[in-house]
């Protein structure tokens, strides 16, 4: 009707399915969810307008926007064993980039777009990428966005839609408002705590974990999850604790199913969930009253305050899963190679 896709039930929640199925590079998507903005991993820009302005851009074709302004993430170093896309974008967080953002927003009056940039950001898979993309709404950004180059192309080659891809990179000289530098190898492991804080691991090590959500829509790539499984081959999940997985897609259970990583994770103790929105927002599987709950993706950016949920990086959700508590994934000595 009216030319609509409707996503079938179990398909996969939003984000990464537009990544794999639709999104293309150097292509303007509107929303009303800000939990889309991880489609600038791919290139695409994804932009939250009102309902008006999507009924005006589904009658018209086009819609009328302010220029945004950009804030250039320049990365550079290599991370460390142990630490993944989802550590980095806490990062983020930490630096206090959401002031930046801010105080741009204010003085032009205008949306502020972040850029990653730099040799490091050319090295980063598509899903890494866009899974810092995903925290562009918890940073105050309109949204985010990564170059289109060779690991894009791969990508969509591997999705079979090589004909989307279309190289996009910054014109000689563009200017931005402001160059924030990030040296991914002095990121650690990092967690966002109960109050909204970003802070290192081990400065919640040794506390006891009830329930952990590995997967969703955001802050995990398929990388992770099949490092997470092989983390807790042949473990055991604590008596007291609760072990959900939610795939961030169906393409994505598939590929776990046929590497035999979901048969692990079963084998430890894990509960498959349906791909549910109302399981990121903690509707539904909420966490434990009185106890610890840890989860790899985003808090939902409309709800105000800190959320009911600590969140942290697969690697880090498996060290939990495996001796009960908050602790530094570092601990695990091997870092697995998938």
């Amino acid at each position: 009707l009216f030319n609509v896709a409707i996503a079938r039930p179990g398909i996969g929640f939003p984000g990464p399915v537009h990544l794999e199925r639709f999104a293309a590079p150097a292509r303007l998507a509107l929303t009303d969810d800000p939990r889309l903005a991880t489609v600038g991993g791919i290139g695409m820009f994804s932009l939250v307008v009102s309902p008006s302005q999507l009924g005006q851009a589904l009658a018209t074709g086009s819609i009328w926007l302010r220029p945004p302004r950009s804030v250039q993430i320049h990365l550079s170093g290599r991370a460390r064993p142990f630490v993944c896309a989802r550590d980095v974008a806490l990062e983020l967080l930490r630096r206090g980039i959401d002031e930046v953002v801010r105080r741009i927003e204010k003085e032009h009056q205008a949306p502020v777009v972040l850029e990653f940039a730099g040799p490091s950001a050319r090295l980063l898979q598509v899903a890494e990428r866009a899974v810092l993309c995903g925290i562009a709404p918890a940073l105050g950004a309109a949204a985010a966005i990564f170059v289109s180059d060779e690991k894009t192309e791969v990508f969509l080659r591997d999705q079979r839609r090589s004909k989307a891809h279309r190289a996009l990179v910054p014109d000689p000289g563009a200017p931005c408002e402001e160059v924030v530098s990030i040296d991914l190898a002095t990121v650690d492991p990092m967690l966002l705590d109960l109050d909204g804080v970003v802070r290192p691991v081990r400065d919640l090590a040794g506390k006891p974990v009830a329930q952990v959500v590995l997967g969703g829509d955001s802050g995990v790539t398929l990388r992770d999850m099949l490092a997470a499984a092989a983390l807790l081959k042949s473990k055991r999940v604590p008596s007291r604790l609760d072990l959900l997985v939610a795939p961030p897609s169906r393409q994505v259970l598939e590929v776990l199913a046929q590497t035999g990583a979901l048969v692990d994770l079963v084998a430890t103790g894990a509960r498959i969930i349906e791909p549910d929105r109302r399981v990121v927002t903690a509707e539904i599987y909420p966490p434990p009253s009185g106890a610890i709950s840890l989860r790899t993706a985003d808090p939902e950016p409309r709800l105000e305050g800190g959320p009911s949920f600590i969140v942290a990086s697969a690697e880090t959700l498996a060290y939990a899963v495996a001796t009960g508590s908050i602790g530094d994934p570092r601990s695990f000595k091997r870092p697995v190679r998938v």
